[in-house]
C-alpha cells in the first residue's frame, strides 16, 4: 500500500502565496510521473501541474507563471508553490503519483486533499 499526506493549505489574502506539499510512503519501488490537481465547489477536478521522474513539468493555462511544481526523489515528495493567489484558485488540491510498488504494481494514488481559501 501506498499513502500520499498533503499538507500546506489554508486560507490567504488575493495575491498571496502558498507552498503545498506531498509525501509518498508505502511500498514503493518507483514514483512516475507526480501532479497537482484541483477541485472547486461545483465543477470537475482539473489538473495543475504535473512532473515526470526526470522533472520535466507541465502547467495549467491558469497557472502558468504564478505556480511552482518540483519534486525530491530523495524524499518521495512533491512541492507547490503557488504565488499570486487568485479567488478563482480556491479548491481542494489533491495530490497524485503514478507508484510502481513492491508487489510489482503500477497504479495511481491520490491524497487525501487539502483546502486552500483565497479571499478577494
Amino acid at each position: 500500500q501506498v499513502q500520499l499526506v498533503e499538507s500546506g493549505g489554508g486560507l490567504v489574502q488575493a495575491g498571496g502565496s502558498l507552498r503545498l506539499s506531498c509525501a509518498a510512503s508505502g511500498s514503493i519501488v518507483k514514483i512516475n510521473a507526480m501532479g497537482w490537481y484541483r477541485q472547486a465547489p461545483g465543477k470537475q477536478r482539473e489538473v495543475v501541474a504535473t512532473i515526470s521522474s526526470r522533472s520535466v513539468t507541465n502547467y495549467a493555462d491558469s497557472v502558468k507563471g504564478r505556480f511552482t511544481i518540483s519534486r525530491d526523489n530523495a524524499k518521495n515528495t512533491v512541492y507547490l508553490e503557488m504565488m499570486s493567489l487568485k479567488p478563482e484558485g480556491t479548491a481542494v488540491y489533491y495530490c497524485n503519483a503514478d507508484v510502481l510498488t513492491g508487489y510489482s504494481s503500477r497504479r495511481d494514488y491520490w491524497g487525501q486533499g487539502t483546502q486552500v481559501t483565497v479571499s478577494s
